[in-house]
């Protein structure tokens, strides 16, 4: 089982959003150009998280798309679940028919393994707000979260020392 595309190209497009959207609207043109991620692409994904009211759009000159909801209100699981990405290990896609069983009520043997493991990710995912994510990106990127002025705290710089200019001895010993 693995994150496709669509669900690793909305999550990593909502942090880009979240880090810049302070600013003002964040175009899909920016998050196209930043994160390598096809402008067609982003338009169908952003309008399945517009229709789940996890971004807004704003239309217009200077428009783009901000969040709907703060941060921390979003988690990687809305995200996912928003653009359709199927978060389910099983072969069954959870309906119990696994192909090849001969169980009597059609589930394979592993049939509970994996449905606990889709248990337990959405559980997990649904633990990790945007905000997290975003706090964790900045402190990557060294980032700091509260900006202050860091003037008065750099040490002081010693002068260099020139040396007077004047012949060295090499040469000094060439003239004798």
């Amino acid at each position: 089982m693995r994150l496709t595309t669509k669900g690793r190209f909305a999550v990593t497009a909502m942090i880009d959003l979240a880090l810049r959207q302070e600013q003002g609207p964040v175009t899909l043109a920016g998050i196209s150009q930043r994160q390598h991620i096809s402008l067609s692409y982003l338009e169908q994904l952003f309008g399945k998280l517009r229709r789940h009211e996890i971004v807004e759009s704003v239309r217009g000159p200077g428009g783009g798309y901000n969040l709907a909801r703060r941060a921390e209100d979003v988690t990687v699981a809305d995200i996912i679940i928003a653009v359709d990405e199927p978060l389910d290990a099983t072969q069954c896609g959870g309906k119990g028919t696994c192909e090849g069983t001969k169980q009597h009520d059609g589930h394979c043997m592993t049939h509970e393994l994996w449905s606990t493991l889709n248990q337990k990710m959405v559980e997990y995912l649904d633990s990790v707000s945007l905000k997290d994510l975003v706090d964790q990106q900045r402190s990557r990127e060294g980032v700091p979260t509260v900006l202050r002025d860091r003037r008065g705290d750099a040490p002081a710089v010693e002068p260099v020392r020139v040396a007077p200019k004047g012949p060295n001895s090499v040469f000094n010993m060439a003239g004798s």
